[in-house]
């Protein structure tokens, strides 16, 4: 048992633990030979050190019995919710940080031996007084020892720096069972998340043990971690990504695209002021001024000018001296008296919202602010496919004949992202809620402003948000529709919130807007187990990769694939035998969960172990589709090996679009002769032109990953590329205008 325990230590760690005790034995025979005539003073930092360093010892042994243990409980039962499993991932936790505080301390007082050491040793090499216990008259190998004792303490705290807090190799334990891998990254990043709630002043989280929204977010990014099952280290997948970068396509071609509707363009233009106001937090200044955002933050917020506290409207869950509504209203340029309700709000799968009255424009505006706190992010977060109502599809499922929108037939089930859906039911029981007294007499307080006889009749409602809040926004608006026909919807760069079906019904009355490569409109659960693959791919038809390290990686990745398509097959008998369940078989790598196969590979250089065990496989386990064949390009024939993503299956989970119809603003400027430093700077705002299409929405199915693509999701920046295209467009007027008068 204690020879397995040991082959399961990482090396780094034993030469680690060996060094500790090579501290602890060299400190102890100093201490014995220490000269009489030194005092304990003088032995302080000897006997410091020492003790630090069996500490750090037992500190070890511990975390890897804890290691030990909670890797075992993820194997017993990988897939099932086990209160004691999250409860030995505590225990080990606290022994991880309790070695990391060991760690600084050792670190500490390794400088403070060197300062020590320094200050008694005069400049010809000789000591001056008690270093370590030793003086000048000391005999030669204790002097050395002493040398070798100060050089072992520096190594130790400088080593433990670089090589981590894991004391066993988790592929010991989980080998390639992608099951066991996912439930432990959800381990990591549950906990992860829940703590970072905690230091936000969102204690509550941290002694919830029962499923929740915290942990359903972990559990879908510990799906997504799933390629640590196949022995692809993070930095192999980030590696995948920087040449997923460099091989983008940035010049697309265009022709044969309508151009965007000028009517939309110059809506859009109207109401993005109100999306981009909703942040009423330090983030939008952040972005816009990181030097002084919080002097424009304080300037916004009204802080500066407390007797206006009287005439801000009181929207729910404001500070008390009203700060957002004075943030909004600041941004927005209005009067106080066109707020007429709102909510700031700090809670997950609830979004904070803003109504605004504009009578010279009979009009009423509903701004849903994007994501801005922690609870917003685990709304993002909650991707998971979930059917739509009846009810969240109220303005799609009837049709209206009189006023020409498309209608949809209610029978086939629906689906849309939960966290989003949960939201915008959440919000529409706010602003309109359920009628008391039918359809006819409903009392929510929209129809308190737009019934018949009411301050508002007659009114259009327009919708706008950005980021999350343009997707709430989009099925709020589909809600409202069938009360509300004179409504319509602009999402600025939104996230995939429904299925296929409802966002081409829906493309009368939304506006989806994206800024060329920005991530939010294409980011799913589909999207990034696809971007994955791609990385793993780009990886492998690098022509600078090592052709044979590649012919490895295509080897493994087909013996993985013949376990998946053999797995269901085998029995249960056999005692250990290795197999695969039908359910694993489904999971496995997320395969059969993607509109593409995935490409997994396993590094060599990373798990040397993994290499061990490939080399150990029997022949009926593995065909090598490279045996006998003249091909002496084994890259090309791995990756024909790579199953197209055309097909899919009735298993696969439904994939999230753009809502309505969606607007692709692509910059004019040559970006492959982008500077570097204006692709990177948070404020920049490119000064070159725009070109506004209508564009398909299933180009947004993928991530694009290039240098702008989390700048291009900044709200000014849109707003910049809209009055960029207005601007052109109302020049080319002028200009035809004008060769027409001159013809004539």
């Amino acid at each position: 048992m204690w020879i397995s325990t040991l082959k399961r230590v990482r090396r780094t760690i034993m030469v680690l633990g060996i060094a500790n005790l090579v501290v602890v034995v060299s400190g102890a025979v100093l201490a014995l030979v220490a000269s009489p005539d030194c005092g304990r003073r003088d032995l302080f930092p000897l006997f410091a050190v020492c003790f630090l360093a069996g500490v750090k010892l037992a500190a070890m042994v511990k975390m890897g019995t804890a290691q030990e243990l909670m890797a075992k409980s993820i194997m017993d039962s990988p897939t099932e919710i086990n209160h004691e499993r999250r409860l030995k991932y505590k225990t080990w936790l606290w022994w991880t940080r309790f070695a990391m505080v060991i760690t600084v301390l050792q670190f500490i007082g390794a400088t403070y031996l060197m300062f020590h050491v320094a200050k008694f040793v005069s400049h010809g090499g000789m000591p001056r007084n008690c270093v370590l216990g030793l003086t000048s008259d000391s005999l030669e190998w204790e002097k050395t020892l002493q040398v070798a004792f100060v050089i072992a303490v520096c190594f130790v705290a400088l080593a433990q720096c670089f090589i981590g807090s894991d004391i066993l190799q988790w592929r010991s334990f989980y080998t390639t069972q992608d099951d066991a891998w996912k439930a432990h990254y959800q381990e990591v990043f549950d906990h992860g998340i829940r703590e970072v709630l905690c230091c936000l002043g969102r204690a509550k989280y941290m002694s919830v043990m029962e499923e929740d929204e915290v942990y359903s977010v972990a559990r879908l990014l510990g799906d997504l971690v799933a390629y640590r099952a196949s022995g692809t280290g993070h930095l192999e997948f980030l590696a995948g990504l920087a040449l997923l970068q460099s091989n983008s396509q940035f010049s697309k071609s265009y022709e044969g695209f309508m151009e965007a509707p000028m009517d939309r363009l110059q809506e859009a233009a109207s109401f993005h002021r109100f999306a981009e106001a909703a942040y009423t937090g330090p983030l939008l200044d952040i972005g816009r001024n990181p030097a002084l955002f919080l002097c424009t933050w304080i300037c916004r917020q009204g802080i500066l000018t407390p007797w206006s506290r009287k005439w801000r409207p009181k929207l729910d869950g404001d500070n008390w001296w009203r700060g957002h509504a004075a943030a909004f209203l600041k941004f927005i340029s209005y009067p106080s008296h066109v707020l007429r309700r709102g909510r700031i709000c700090r809670e997950k799968c609830k979004a904070t919202y803003f109504v605004v009255v504009l009578h010279y424009l009979r009009c009423v505006v509903i701004a849903v602010r994007g994501t801005e706190t922690a609870e917003d992010l685990i709304t993002d977060g909650l991707g998971r496919a979930c059917p739509l109502t009846s009810e969240d599809l109220d303005g799609l499922i009837n049709d209206f004949p009189n006023h020409g929108y498309q209608s949809m037939n209610s029978s086939f089930t629906h689906y849309g992202h939960s966290g989003i859906v949960e939201a915008a039911r959440d919000l529409f029981m706010q602003i309109e809620g359920y009628p008391e007294f039918g359809e006819s007499r409903s009392v929510g307080f929209l129809s308190s402003l737009l019934g018949a006889g009411c301050e508002c009749e007659g009114y259009h409602i327009r919708i706008v948000g950005h980021s999350l809040g343009g997707a709430i926004s989009s099925l709020l608006g589909i809600r409202l529709r069938r009360r509300f026909p004179n409504l319509h919807v602009y999402a600025f760069g939104p996230l995939p919130s429904v299925d296929s079906s409802v966002a081409d019904t829906c493309s009368d009355f939304v506006t989806s807007i994206v800024l060329d490569n920005e991530f939010s409109s294409r980011l799913s659960v589909g999207s990034i187990l696809r971007l994955q693959a791609a990385s793993i791919k780009a990886l492998a038809q690098d022509p600078k990769a090592d052709t044979a390290l590649i012919f490895r990686l295509a080897r493994r990745f087909l013996y993985v694939s013949n376990h998946q398509r053999d797995g269901a097959k085998e029995t249960t008998s056999g005692g250990s035998s290795a197999r695969l369940s039908e359910e694993s078989d489904h999971r496995l790598f997320q395969v059969e969960s993607l509109k593409q196969d995935q490409v997994y590979p396993i590094w060599e250089e990373s798990e040397p172990e993994t290499q061990q065990k490939a080399d150990e496989m029997q022949d009926d386990e593995f065909t090598n589709p490279f045996h006998n064949t003249a091909s002496e390009d084994p890259v090309s024939e791995f990756m024909e090996t790579v199953p197209s993503s055309e097909g899919t299956s009735a298993d696969d989970p439904p994939e999230m679009f753009l809502p309505g119809l969606v607007i692709h603003f692509v910059p004019e400027r040559d970006k492959m002769n982008m500077p570097i430093w204006r692709g990177w700077g948070i404020c920049d705002v490119a000064s070159d032109g725009y070109k506004a299409y209508v564009a398909d929405r299933e180009s947004f199915k993928d991530i694009v990953v290039s240098q702008s693509m989390f700048l291009d999701h900044l709200p000014w920046r849109c707003r910049h590329a809209i009055q960029k295209v207005l601007e052109s467009r109302n020049l080319q007027d002028v200009n035809m205008t004008a060769d027409r008068t001159q013809i004539v």
